[in-house]
């Protein structure tokens, strides 16, 4: 379980622009513009009048110190944070709550790999060849399933053949899905969004690489702090 300690500011969502932008409404009357932390095309979040939530920055170097963290759709809380994404992830990882990953003793951030790549975690133990865990925040929901990707994502078709490479050597290689938001029980790929890393994730898999996807039980505590927690979820192939 996270505990996100920022004081959680509720509001009203009324547009995202530049990617990186978001004004909104604050609930005590106050209009201000928020980084938006997600570059994605963030489909079935961005309906004016949804309650968001942010938190404030007491960096005064910040530019915008307000950080959109929160969206309320389809009757639920969904993260749209993709920087949360690796801290809840580490955090899962720290405590030994992903079982698939519990027997490793050593885990380290932001390893280069492969082409220009660095891969989100590698995990390691004596006896054990190293893990190599690439991590994707999803957000987005179609037909009561979680699917990724919301957008073309060239990049993620290149991490998946840089991980069939690395498998390829004895390695073992994982992508984790992390679905921010508690309403879906299955995954699948969004061949029709970007058919290219549909294929390229179909590819991987057959060279070895684990796919495994987690969703986000957003648990709201009191207005001071929230509570994250992860379920597994069931993966629909992709082919």
């Amino acid at each position: 379980m996270l505990i996100i300690p920022s004081p959680l500011i509720f509001g009203t969502f009324v547009k995202r622009y530049k990617r990186f932008f978001a004004d909104i409404v604050l609930d005590d009357g106050a209009e201000i513009t928020a980084h938006c932390p997600n570059p994605g095309a963030m489909l079935g979040v961005l309906e004016p009048g949804n309650k968001v939530v942010v938190t404030k920055s007491d960096n005064p170097a910040r530019k915008l110190g307000y950080t959109w963290q929160y969206v309320h759709a389809d009757g639920t809380w969904i993260g749209v944070n993709t920087h949360l994404t690796n801290e809840i992830v580490a955090d899962a990882l720290a405590r030994k709550m992903i079982p698939e990953f519990s027997d490793y003793t050593s885990i380290t951030r932001e390893v280069k790999y492969g082409i220009n790549s660095r891969i989100d975690f590698l995990l390691s133990k004596d006896g054990f060849p190293p893990c190599y865990l690439e991590i994707k925040n999803v957000h987005l929901k179609r037909n009561s399933i979680a699917q990724f990707p919301d957008c073309v994502t060239a990049r993620g078709a290149k991490h998946m053949a840089e991980l069939s490479a690395i498998r390829q050597q004895g390695a073992r290689c994982v992508v984790l899905y992390l679905v921010q938001r508690g309403d879906c029980t299955e995954f699948s790929i969004a061949a029709d969004i970007d058919p290219a890393y549909a294929k390229a994730s179909i590819a991987a898999k057959a060279s070895g690489v684990e796919m495994l996807a987690f969703a986000c039980e957003m648990l709201r505590s009191n207005d001071a702090a929230d509570a994250i927690v992860l379920r597994e979820m069931k993966i629909i192939s992709e082919q």
